[in-house]
């Protein structure tokens, strides 16, 4: 049925093409535009909406085991989890560049080999990543956190390793699938998995008392669900163009793969990180428990809405990168412009809709009330970062499309940790806004970056990168298909000597 929809929607988009490419009206254009961008942002926006959920659950019902359990959660999912899910998404996203622009270019069979290559360089990286999780008390104390919420979160962090081992699967496979607008199936799984955590929570922490154990292991269980299904729908033929098995290939050529995978990381790194660091800043400061609880609930908060813009971004690398190698600059650049548009409108309504709400969200994950007034003093702030984060996400959307990954990471290095940071510093500590001056440091830092990624965005050459993405499509295609021409001769010449 899915494959079908997803037929019937690209057929119609293929029929109105020339309006995008050609002399069609506006508003030809933005209807060919907008089904193209919703078959992806669709069903990625509710994923995420699903994914993010999962963690969302969790902490609601660790917050009423207890304000220290509560604390403990916001670090390790709000640090170390997110340090560990930004080096693996990071590196995954490599895999949007590079099937997203095969898929445009027509060259499907390398998809698989993608992905597979991916695997492998996902899998060692969460090896050397383990450690963090299994050391996680000394490290937080170290960092200056509180002994007694560093001790919960050490048991915390040891319940997680198997949600860093999901994120290889999980990851890997949105990106695969997504490049081929084969995401619905994602969606579903995404939903199911919700609805089963809604439930063991539930069942495992109020009815049956298990507490922080039984909350971690229906989390546990959340993330690996849609990867079991997405690799049943993979597997199983669904993808017969793109995924033709298991393949030697997979273990040859990874040098390029790592170089764009690592920059990759360090961009999305240095983006999640970010808000790492204001988490830790709080940490420091005064009564550090209810300013963590609040933090972490704003932030959690602008999460949901920062879902609706990762769809987004996720569109715009999709549809950037599929008419990079498609050949279009015009459908590129057109398709940049309405996902902006798109994503800002969005992000204004909630910005009007976060301003009137204030702290009253606040009692979904607290009983305090101390926690709530000071949520609903960070409000504006609140209400301004989500506005913010309509536009940047889809921008880098535009850079993980096209490839820009390497000179995104140097932009994020100076907006957000030579300008953000130092301001946050200066405003929270010297000039003792707390928690609030070290969110309108972080805010300019995001508004820095925004900026020059408009201004790269603007200036860029897109003719020069349509050239730029078939070198890279026929260079590394190419030196597949003559490995695996090599495999296939060396395998043919060891059997006539055999014979």
């Amino acid at each position: 049925m899915e494959d079908a929809m997803n037929e019937k929607l690209l057929t119609e988009v293929g029929r109105a093409e020339k309006g995008v490419d050609g002399e069609g009206t506006l508003k030809d254009k933005i209807w060919v535009e907008s089904k193209k961008m919703w078959i992806v942002a669709g069903p990625a926006i509710f994923t995420r909406f699903s994914t993010f959920g999962v963690s969302i659950i969790s902490q609601a019902f660790i917050g009423h085991i207890g304000s220290t359990e509560l604390a403990a959660y916001a670090l390790v999912s709000t640090v170390l989890l997110r340090f560990a899910n930004g080096i693996l998404l990071g590196m995954a996203s490599a895999l949007e560049t590079l099937c997203g622009q095969s898929y445009g270019a027509k060259q499907y069979d390398m998809l698989g080999v993608y992905l597979q290559r991916s695997w492998l360089i996902l899998f060692l990286c969460s090896i050397v990543l383990s450690p963090v999780f299994i050391f996680t008390t000394p490290i937080l104390i170290a960092l200056g956190q509180d002994e007694s919420i560093a001790q919960v979160a050490g048991t915390i962090s040891l319940w997680l390793i198997p949600v860093i081992f999901s994120f290889i699967v999980s990851f890997t496979c949105q990106m695969f699938l997504q490049a081929q607008s084969k995401n619905m199936i994602i969606a579903y799984l995404a939903a199911f998995s919700l609805a089963i955590h809604c439930f063991l929570s539930w069942l495992l922490t109020v009815k049956y008392k298990f507490g922080l154990s039984g909350a971690m292991v229906s989390t546990i269980l959340a993330f690996w669900i849609p990867n079991i299904g997405q690799l049943v729908y993979i597997f199983g033929g669904w993808c017969s163009e793109t995924w033709k098995g298991f393949s030697m290939l997979a273990f040859k050529d990874l040098l390029p793969i790592i170089k764009l995978s690592l920059s990759s990381g360090v961009m999305l790194c240095l983006e999640l990180w970010y808000n790492t660091i204001l988490v830790l800043l709080t940490g420091n400061m005064k009564n550090a428990e209810v300013a963590i609880d609040a933090l972490s609930i704003c932030l959690n908060i602008n999460g949901w809405e920062m879902m609706i813009s990762l769809g987004f971004l996720a569109a715009a690398s999709v549809r950037v990168s599929n008419e990079l190698g498609r050949g279009s600059s015009k459908a590129a650049k057109f398709s940049i412009v309405q996902i902006v548009l798109t994503s800002f409108a969005i992000g204004f309504v909630l910005f009007i809709f976060f301003l009137f709400f204030r702290g009253r969200l606040a009692y979904i994950f607290t009983e305090s009330t101390e926690v709530a007034a000071a949520v609903a003093d960070l409000s504006t702030l609140l209400a301004c970062s989500i506005l913010l984060n309509s536009i940047q996400p889809v921008l880098s959307g535009v850079a993980v499309g096209a490839g820009w990954q390497s000179t995104v990471a140097y932009v994020n290095i100076t907006c957000y940790y030579l300008i953000g940071i130092p301001v946050g510093v200066v405003l929270g500590y010297v000039l003792q806004f707390q928690v609030k001056g070290v969110w309108v440091g972080m805010l300019f830092g995001t508004l820095t970056q925004t900026v020059v990624l408009m201004i790269i965005t603007y200036k860029t050459d897109w003719e020069k990168q349509v050239s730029v993405t078939k070198l890279r499509v026929n260079r590394w295609s190419k030196e597949s298909d003559q490995q695996a021409q090599g495999d296939e001769q060396n395998a043919s010449n060891s059997g006539l000597g055999n014979n």
